[in-house]
């Protein structure tokens, strides 16, 4: 028998007697406790039955004063065209009382009656659309008409499967006021009736455990010794509930029960605690010895573990632990004199090939990924010639100390396999990292290595002028084998020497096509003829009625030798490489020589958007050719709106500041293109001067899909604080249209309105629009969209 069951056998029956008898004393110490307790538990679940109830009433009395504060009732009430009255205004009162439930199945019902308990009016959202006042709210209503109050408040329980809080109110039909008591009989009584459902719901549960029923009366409970309670709810009803004390009893047997079933989880739990404890502190020491020196004996393991035990158990197992160490001491450095750089004292291209292959190979197999990073020293020959070998080979000892404690520190962070790092030859190191695309580990290694040839590298308090340049390839997505893996490794590491030397640069067939094409962008942009090959489309811009109030000038590019060519890929390389001035010069000209056109179309009060970089204005010269081309065309400067785009996210200077108030004290409108798109800041819609704010289309499809109305309407507001106008881009839903239009939006831009459309095809659609408006009834939708989904 083993030392645990003999443990197991000794202490279970003694654990177990104490914690009976522990729970025992506990049941016969609580049990007046548990019947207060109970009692606190039922008037804590009848106060809450009550406060529901009580949310009724307000519910019901919120519904009315919601009626009485709207427009329909009072509509309703001062029309005099019954038919109309009756049609019309009893549909939208019908949706104004719907609107006012959470439920749209919810029971609530208005009724209107007049001095002569006539039914003015009467509805009630329900499954019969037939319905009409019952007997028992008509007599509630009598009572009223025939008593002196002008609103209280009444529970109807005698409609069988349909109790309600009635609400009544005394309303004048002229003011919309409470009458005086002399003018009572020229008022409305108006009663709207909802349907209790939370409280009916709350008194199943409360049958369902107590046995009992919630009872309505006009007194409170007598006080008795019984397990009960009552709650008002009213001035004059009652919540009563009495529980029978066999429930009681079954509550005090419950008790019992989980207090035995209690004592023995515990017991259990307290000897598995022991046992636990015994194995670990005991026996398990023993057994791991013992499995540590099997391992090691049939060639499992290399050394027996190291274990933090005192007493004799640790002494042993550190004198068998210190046998072995020397055992294998000299098989080691028979090893590490073959796999060793002897410079360096790290692994050696030999070693290197053999852990790698098997690295890549598992990579391979498993479907994982493993990244080479190849490290040449700028400028190291340099060093060694004018210093010495002495000075180089310290270089490249300390070099690679620093370089192993750096990865291992990084490795070990981020809970990776420990990297193969190797000397490769002379002044050219390897590291080989188990890694997963995109976790930032090579990221993190390369910048920690480039980080130790910061202003030279530091070597006893001296400084020398080399720096790194490293390559990085990744297996299997750039090569399959070893030799692969180093070849494209040691090309990315001649492209980092070629872009400056002291950087990191990933091999990737993908960045050197893509910075093929860039290249290409740049040349035909530098050579190309505007009016060749650029030309201009028109995005309209729309009010709130769906009358086209500007156009938008969008600039499209199709090249002979690259094909069509957006403007989110050629304009960053524009900007940067300061060839906009050309395109935004040719752009204002264009634009401004179609606006009479546009205006033809739309009416002489068209606004004409133009697009410009912000960098654009700190040049002093914009100024002049905007005013150029006004006068050349013959416009006015109120008739273009100047957006400004946000692609450097520029400060405001001294420069563009100036130029934006010349430019707004010739006349023209300045905009703020894209607000929201991740470049402008609140601060710099208080400092641009602008007349308009246009919501991106991100922004707008974001707070669309999260139905985030408070939070647009905020923005549109804080646009309006400052007396823009808004904008909303992107508007290619009627959800989105709806939203924006709810949040307080001025003009509608998007797919829904029209996409960009040549000046030919922008007439077509204009005509379209026409034909479709003219098409429609009176009372149609003013939104002609359905013609310009083109």
């Amino acid at each position: 028998m083993t030392l645990g069951k003999r443990a197991l056998i000794l202490i279970f029956p003694v654990v177990l007697a104490g914690y009976l008898l522990a729970a025992l004393s506990v049941h016969v110490a609580q049990s007046r406790s548990i019947r207060a307790l109970e009692h606190a538990k039922l008037s804590q679940r009848l106060e809450h039955a009550a406060s529901v109830f009580q949310n009724e009433v307000r519910r019901s009395r919120g519904a009315l004063n919601a009626l009485l504060s709207g427009n329909a009732l009072r509509q309703y009430v001062a029309e005099t065209d019954k038919k109309y009255r009756a049609n019309a205004l009893g549909v939208r009162l019908q949706e104004s009382l719907t609107s006012l439930s959470d439920d749209p199945a919810g029971f609530i019902s208005l009724a209107v009656f007049n001095s002569k308990l006539e039914t003015e009016y009467y509805f009630e959202n329900s499954w019969d659309p037939f319905a009409e006042i019952d007997p028992a709210q008509l007599d509630l209503a009598r009572q009223l008409l025939n008593g002196s109050k002008l609103g209280d408040w009444s529970y109807v329980d005698s409609a069988g499967d349909r109790p309600r809080v009635v609400y009544s109110l005394f309303v004048d039909p002229v003011t919309f006021g409470r009458p005086a008591p002399s003018n009572k009989a020229n008022a409305l009584l108006m009663q709207v009736a909802v349907q209790p459902d939370r409280f009916l719901r709350l008194q199943a549960p409360l049958k369902r455990e107590y046995g009992a029923e919630i009872v309505l009366q006009p007194w409170p409970l007598a006080v008795t010794d019984d397990l009960s309670a009552s709650v008002p709810l009213g001035p004059a009803l009652h919540a009563t509930l009495t529980v029978s004390d066999a429930h009681f009893e079954a509550q005090m047997l419950r008790q019992k029960v989980l207090l035995a079933l209690g004592a023995l989880a515990m017991s259990l739990f307290s000897i598995w605690l022991i046992i636990v404890l015994i194995r670990r502190f005991i026996t398990g020491p023993i057994a791991t010895l013992d499995t540590n020196v099997m391992a090691v004996m049939a060639g499992a393991r290399e050394e027996i573990a190291e274990v933090d035990e005192a007493g004799e158990i640790g002494r042993l197992t550190r004198n068998i632990r210190e046998m072995h160490r020397q055992s294998l001491q000299s098989l080691q450095l028979v090893q590490r004199s073959s796999w060793t750089d002897t410079l360096t004292g790290i692994s050696n291209r030999g070693r290197f090939n053999m852990l790698a292959a098997q690295a890549v190979q598992e990579a391979v197999a498993s479907g994982e990924k493993c990244s080479l990073l190849f490290i040449d020293i700028d400028n190291f020959k340099f060093v060694n010639d004018k210093h010495g070998h002495d000075v180089g080979d310290e270089l490249l000892k300390t070099l690679a100390t620093r370089i192993a404690r750096d990865v291992e520190e990084i490795t070990r962070r981020r809970g990776q396999e420990p990297a193969i790092l190797a000397r490769l030859s002379g002044d050219e190191f390897a590291v080989l990292l188990r890694s997963q695309p995109g976790d930032g580990a090579v990221q993190e290694i390369c910048g920690a290595i480039l980080v130790l040839f910061s202003d030279g590298f530091e070597l006893s308090g001296k400084r020398y002028p080399v720096t790194a340049s490293i390559g990085v390839a990744a297996c299997p997505d750039d090569a399959s084998s070893v030799a692969e893996l180093i070849s494209n490794a040691d090309a990315a590491m001649y492209q980092a020497k070629t872009a400056g030397k002291n950087r990191s640069a990933r091999f990737s067939r993908a960045l050197n096509d893509k910075r093929t094409r860039q290249r290409q962008i740049q040349d035909e942009l530098r050579s190309l003829d505007p009016d060749e090959q650029f030309h201009l489309v028109y995005m309209p811009i729309v009010d709130a009625g769906g009358k086209v109030t500007g156009c938008e000038a969008l600039l499209r590019w199709h090249s002979p030798v690259l094909g069509h060519v957006t403007p989110d890929e050629f304009v960053p390389i524009a900007e940067s490489s300061g060839l906009f001035t050309k395109i935004d010069w040719w752009v204002i000209d264009k634009a401004m020589s179609d606006c009479h056109q546009l205006r033809a179309l739309f009416g002489p009060d068209t606004v004409l958007a133009i697009n410009i970089s912000s960098a654009e204005l700190h040049s002093k010269s914009i100024n002049e050719h905007f005013s150029d081309c006004l006068t050349r065309h013959g416009l006015e400067a109120r008739s273009i709106d100047i957006e400004l785009t946000e692609t450097f996210a520029v400060q405001i200077s001294d420069q563009l500041r100036l130029n934006m108030e010349e430019l707004r004290s010739k006349g023209f409108r300045l905009s703020i293109d894209d607000f929201g798109a991740g470049y402008t800041s609140v601060q710099q819609i208080i400092d641009y001067a602008a007349d308009t704010i246009k919501l991106d289309r991100a922004l707008v499809s974001n707070l669309a899909a999260s139905r985030s109305l408070a939070v647009l309407k905020a923005v549109v507001a804080l646009c309006h604080a400052k007396e823009m106008t808004v904008v909303g881009e992107g508007v290619d839903t009627p959800e989105k249209l709806a939203m924006l239009t709810a949040a307080g939006c001025d003009r509608f831009q998007g797919y829904l309105i029209s996409k960009p459309l040549p000046l030919a095809e922008l007439a077509i659609w204009a005509l379209s629009r026409v034909a479709l408006a003219a098409d429609k009834p009176a009372d149609g939708d003013a939104w002609p969209v359905a013609a310009s989904r083109r």
